[in-house]
């Protein structure tokens, strides 16, 4: 058992702090070498340096309180503001959209589900148990909301091509049934759901959509501008009520950040947590938390303003063009990838019938200081690419080919998953 850490009774010099520090990192995944596919998005070190001192000037401010803090209220709402404008909900009429700044893509995605349930519920429905009918690529932050708030989920299999099955999700729908899902794109496949047919079926059953665009609501809009071809996925959707986008993906922002969008502010009202009962007084939130970094909010907005429309553009250019080259060398190497992702995340494996382990390529990958995810059923390795992957694709490629003969020369079966930690 380890000995419990205790408080020193002398505080240290920050120069010895700084230099522990270092040396508490010296283990941890070197993402400034761009040979992190995951959890890290590397746009340059202009703007991480934007962020981050963004974030330093406002690190003691707190959005729990609007009225001591209004610069980040005006903060919040510039960026939900920019966020409804990039995602296309109307400017004008009841459906001007609302929302907030969040910890990150889980507590957006667990406000959604709770403005979900809370509508149902003050409608007059008995909300008990009652279901989320998702795809089975949703991410599982769904089933950690249905936990937390008393709900069911019903995960459905996927098409051949690894989207979402309409007609298999309209099957699972009962009279309790809450929301549908959609993502765009998933995170395994880094595929976008074919969003306006679920919109079909749930207005068809005037059911609640959830539109989980995580990990593309900063990266999708730049995406078509570049041309590329994806499903509607956004408020241009008749039926999508609700989006969560996390700004510290591909918005680059310090964590955590991400934003909830509503279709309206009425639907938004449900978001909110309100209460009296105690001698401090009244009370309203909007998020999980009650203290919000006001770092977080500052760092959004700069960078948001930093970068502007040519500067997601150009980002996106490099991501496209990265994927683009390492789509074609994993396929010149006799792998194939996992349906058609156009975005920024991706998954390959070995061809159909091929014996290749794959996650005997993954450790070779590792061991040449490469660090990603990997995906199950199929086995594959998970690639999520930042901008400066561009600059290593070649090297990527060259080490890939290099674990691949490896692992074939080593032969043996398909060992379990490494370990992964979100």
């Amino acid at each position: 058992m380890t000995e419990r850490t205790r408080l020193p009774e002398q505080g240290e010099t920050w120069p010895r702090l700084q230099e522990r520090l270092g040396a508490l990192g010296a283990n941890d995944v070197d993402w400034r070498n761009k040979k992190s596919a995951v959890y890290v998005f590397h746009p340059g070190d202009d703007v991480i340096s934007v962020a981050k001192e963004a974030y330093a000037l406002y690190q003691s401010e707190n959005a729990l309180g609007p009225a001591a803090f209004p610069s980040l209220r005006q903060m919040e709402e510039d960026v939900v503001g920019i966020a409804l404008d990039l995602l296309h909900c109307p400017e004008e009429g009841p459906e001007t959209g609302a929302g907030n700044m969040t910890s990150g893509g889980t507590e957006s995605i667990i406000l959604a589900v709770k403005s979900c349930r809370d509508a149902a519920a003050a409608k007059g429905m008995d909300v008990r148990g009652a279901s989320i009918v998702l795809p089975r690529t949703a991410h599982l932050a769904f089933d950690k909301a249905a936990h937390y708030l008393g709900l069911e989920i019903r995960r459905i299999e996927v098409t051949s091509d690894f989207l979402a099955d309409p007609d298999a999700m309209r099957a699972a729908i009962d009279e309790r049934t809450l929301m549908l899902v959609g993502s765009a794109p998933c995170f395994p496949y880094g595929l976008v759901d074919p969003i306006p047919a679920i919109a079909e079926v749930a207005r068809e059953h005037d059911i609640w959509l959830h539109v989980d665009a995580c990990v593309g609501g900063y990266l999708n809009p730049f995406a078509e501008r570049e041309g590329v071809a994806i499903p509607e996925w956004d408020f241009r959707v008749e039926g999508v009520r609700t989006i969560s986008a996390d700004l510290h993906k591909y918005g680059y922002a310090a964590k955590g950040a991400s934003t909830i969008l509503h279709r309206s502010a009425e639907q938004h009202r449900h978001q909110l947590f309100q209460g009296d009962d105690w001698p401090a007084g009244a009370m309203t939130t909007p998020t999980v938390a009650g203290t919000r970094p006001g770092g977080a909010i500052a760092s959004a907005w700069a960078v948001l303003h930093y970068l502007g429309v040519e500067g997601y553009r150009e980002k996106t250019r490099r991501i496209l063009e990265a994927r683009r080259r390492i789509t074609q060398g994993v396929e010149a190497l006799g792998m194939r990838v996992y349906g058609d992702p156009r975005l920024a995340l991706m998954a390959f494996g070995p061809a159909e019938g091929d014996d290749l382990s794959i996650f005997g390529v993954w450790k070779g990958m590792h061991d040449r200081g490469w660090f990603s995810g990997v995906v199950q059923a199929p086995a594959g390795i998970h690639l999520m690419l930042s901008p400066s992957h561009d600059e290593v694709a070649d090297t990527y490629l060259k080490d890939l080919g290099e674990s691949v003969a490896e692992a074939r020369e080593q032969g043996g079966k398909q060992e379990a998953a490494p370990t992964r930690y979100a």
